[in-house]
């Protein structure tokens, strides 16, 4: 099968194109394998609220359900169980894209996320994670949070690849990327190998603009900045992706064989339904970048998506956007903050939910 042509060319022009979601029907059924084929898809992201949905809705997950309730499994271990299980097919489903592609074929899985402010316990589920899926094309997600930061550069410097994710703000996106600039450097003085070693950085968009956008209405101002201050905020953090990988500290790295964090644009479902269902791929268009999405709106750009203005061209007018949202009372060290916050706390709800689920699962299948 041919690939589609709008989601073909987005690929052309730098951006690699990754599903949002995953289930084991969605991998057995032969519809990952076809996305692949025919909508240019090279990598998966989940996260708790997709594992979720998957497991609470179907009945693929029945027998090893079953096989782990009669060993007496506790409900931790099954959930991570099952949740590598089908990170551990998707793996190998992509892995012929990851031969292709270093840096792409991979798929994310996420630590538990109630430990998003315990650096050591983060550090030792990545660890963990890494070694149960055992696939090189694997990504762990660690939260961009203060304690996450440095369980980032550890792991990093173990030789895991990772997935940052849930990073809002300029200044914690630079954090970031100086975490895993410092995990490769640890990594060499070890005398360990940077071959490998892959990172993405999750920038989150939707979710900028819904806060931002709520707080303009209260302070009445203008309407026509609602709906920009998100892809004004990732085009920033795309310059500044290009200011510290083209450094010297970064080029030093590069010549021992470091590849490149790139920069992944997440959240990028529209959640308000007067704006265009595409402007979060269309306008975050650079060399170089991933774009995650969910199903909806990889078909939305693939039937009627358009490339906007590049992102380079667009850094003067990103900058005009966040400097007109500050004059008009937003205080944005507040939103990012709210913002992580509730990213966090989203995927804890998911969590729980998802362990209670698989709890209930568990007896019943005793």
């Amino acid at each position: 099968m041919a690939q589609n042509e709008k989601l073909a060319e987005l690929s052309e022009a730098g951006v690699a194109v990754w599903l949002d979601d995953i289930s084991r029907d969605r991998i057995r059924s032969g519809n990952l394998q076809s996305l692949v084929d025919e909508h240019s898809v090279v990598g998966v992201t989940t996260n708790p609220t997709i594992f979720a949905a998957a497991i609470s809705g179907s009945d693929s997950y029945d027998d090893q359900l079953h096989a782990l309730a009669v060993r007496r499994v506790s409900v931790e271990e099954a959930l991570r169980t099952i949740t590598a299980a089908d990170v551990r097919d998707a793996c190998d489903l992509l892995a012929p894209v990851a031969e292709a592609s270093p840096g792409d074929g991979r798929v994310s899985l996420e630590v538990a996320p109630g430990l998003a402010n315990d650096t050591d316990a983060t550090a030792a589920e990545a660890g963990h994670l890494w070694w149960l899926v055992d696939r090189p094309n694997l990504y762990i997600k660690i939260p961009a949070t203060e304690a996450g930061l440095p369980a980032i550069t550890e792991s990093i410097a173990n030789g895991i690849s990772v997935n940052v994710t849930l990073i809002f703000s300029l200044e914690r996106y630079r954090a970031v990327m100086d975490a895993y600039l410092s995990g490769l450097e640890k990594r060499v003085a070890n005398g360990g190998s940077l071959e490998g070693i892959a990172s993405v950085a999750s920038f989150f968009v939707s979710r900028v603009d819904t806060e931002i956008d709520k707080r303009l209405d209260k302070s009445g101002a203008d309407a026509s900045l609602k709906g920009k201050a998100g892809i004004a905020n990732a085009q920033l953090a795309y310059q500044a992706y290009e200011e510290v990988f083209s450094s010297d500290r970064w080029q030093a790295l590069e010549a021992q064989g470091a590849a490149r964090q790139r920069p992944l644009w997440a959240s990028t479902g529209v959640k308000n339904p007067e704006y265009s269902d595409t402007m979060y791929i269309s306008e975050l268009i650079a060399p170089g970048t991933v774009n995650t999405m969910p199903e909806k709106t990889m078909m939305a750009y693939a039937d009627h998506g358009s490339a906007g203005t590049p992102v380079q061209k667009a850094y003067d007018d990103a900058a005009a956007v966040i400097q007109s949202v500050r004059d008009a009372g937003v205080d944005l060290d507040d939103v990012f903050r709210v913002l992580e916050q509730e990213g966090v706390q989203k995927f804890v709800d998911s969590w729980d939910e998802l362990t209670e689920s698989v709890r209930t699962e568990l007896e019943d299948k005793a």
